[in-house]
């Protein structure tokens, strides 16, 4: 069980969040709506966990769009500030390179 997720929630439910410069890019290539992924966040599940990464623990999330379409976020706690929920990454999942359930690669 992750315990980088439940932060990320009590982060975002209090209103503190940030966008990385990159995931901002990624949400826009990928026309995925900001409040759309606040939304989803309560229902999200965890694809893969990093608690002990260098910048910060880390957690992927599998996700869904205003149309119920998946999309996996990288959330992230900086280690200078862990008090701060950040979006590091967010895509649509490339059904390719991902096995059905999207939680595991191909």
């Amino acid at each position: 069980m992750s315990t980088t997720l439940p932060i990320i929630r009590s982060n975002v439910l209090a209103g503190r969040i940030r966008v990385s410069q990159h995931g901002m890019q990624e949400l826009s290539d990928d026309s995925i709506l900001l409040p759309e992924v606040i939304a989803s966040l309560a229902s999200a599940s965890v694809v893969e966990d990093y608690p002990e990464y260098a910048k910060g623990p880390c957690v992927l999330c599998l996700q869904t769009d205003g149309q119920g379409d998946a999309i996996h976020v990288l959330w992230g706690l900086a280690a200078q500030c862990p008090n701060i929920a950040t979006i590091i990454t967010a895509y649509r999942p490339d059904p390719e390179r991902w096995m059905d359930d999207l939680r595991r690669g191909s």
